[in-house]
């Protein structure tokens, strides 16, 4: 088949990499155009794009889906359209374009989770499972019938970042696999079924560490804002980022916030049990490990907020 791919960051890569590993013709790359990186704010492609032109797919950069990249894409006459991670909305008259509609690399296990953020939002809301579903993409958010889908548990110490990594290529894996039952003709789509659940986009706001919340609640609000937007709370009026954090083993309850150091051992109290940490970045300076922070407080306690 003809297949136009959308995608935009290293997410994307493996099922671009997958797809161009089949018979199956990718007539064009759809991908957010170059944004600033970096402390000298350069403009740089995105990762899809950077593999694309590697691969020699002819490249469209837009940010919208709008009039003149439906007529782009229309011109081509592809039989399906592809989507993962792109990060903008495909609507009519683009969405009935391809021959086949457009296809979605979702990951979570739908309809749990529809939006933006799946991944993030199931390791805060402490799930025992993730996944990813291939579906039928639709005018409503995440609604479409589901060709394919597949579960793992939420490994317990694992971040979003870790996790939408391993979620990448085995999704990639579920979408070549759908694409072929499409191109055969045998690919059958089912309906969504259970309980709606969103997961918007994370802001900054969602990454402030609230330790009056049980431990366990901290911890996973931790891993799910890692890497992206990064936890942080305040120590004495300058942000403190929350690198790296495990629980604690056995010890002693702390005031909600209270940090200190026992036994080489950087604490922070929440409701429950304290939780360690390991590494954390000061506001100005590179990251560094908790022991190494705890040096230059030069206190015998400080509260985070």
């Amino acid at each position: 088949m003809k297949l136009v791919f959308a995608g935009t960051p290293e997410v994307a890569l493996p099922s671009l990499l997958a797809l161009a590993g089949t018979d199956h013709e990718i007539v064009s790359v759809i991908t957010r155009a170059d944004a600033p990186l970096g402390r000298k704010r350069l403009l740089t492609p995105s990762p899809v794009a950077q593999a694309a032109a590697g691969y020699g797919y002819p490249v469209l950069k837009t940010n919208r889906l709008d009039a003149a990249a439906t007529d782009q894409i229309s011109a081509l006459q592809p039989d399906l359209g592809v989507i993962v991670a792109y990060g903008g909305i495909v609507r009519e008259p683009l969405l009935s374009v391809p021959r086949l509609g457009w296809i979605n690399l979702h990951f979570s296990v739908l309809p749990r989770w529809r939006g933006a953020s799946p991944v993030q939002r199931a390791v805060i809301a402490g799930d025992e499972l993730i996944g990813a579903a291939v579906f039928q993409l639709v005018p409503e958010l995440d609604a479409g019938a589901v060709f394919g889908s597949f579960t793992q548990p939420l490994a317990a110490h694992s971040t979003s970042g870790v996790l939408l990594d391993e979620l990448s290529h085995s999704g990639a894996e579920l979408l070549v696999r759908v694409v072929a039952e499409l191109a055969a003709g045998t690919a059958v789509a089912v309906p969504q079924t259970g309980e709606v659940t969103l997961a918007p986009k994370l802001v900054r706001d969602d990454a402030r560490i609230d330790f009056t919340q049980p431990a366990a609640s901290v911890y996973s609000r931790i891993r799910g804002v890692t890497p992206e937007p990064g936890a942080f709370t305040i120590v004495n009026g300058a942000v403190l980022k929350l690198i790296e954090v495990a629980p604690s083993v056995n010890e002693p309850n702390l005031p909600a916030g209270t940090i200190l150091q026992r036994d080489k051992t950087v604490l922070v109290g929440t409701h429950t049990e304290p939780l360690v940490l390991l590494r954390v970045q000061p506001a100005g300076k590179t990251a560094m490990t908790a022991n190494d922070w705890w040096r230059g407080v030069g206190a015998e306690s400080v509260l985070a907020s």
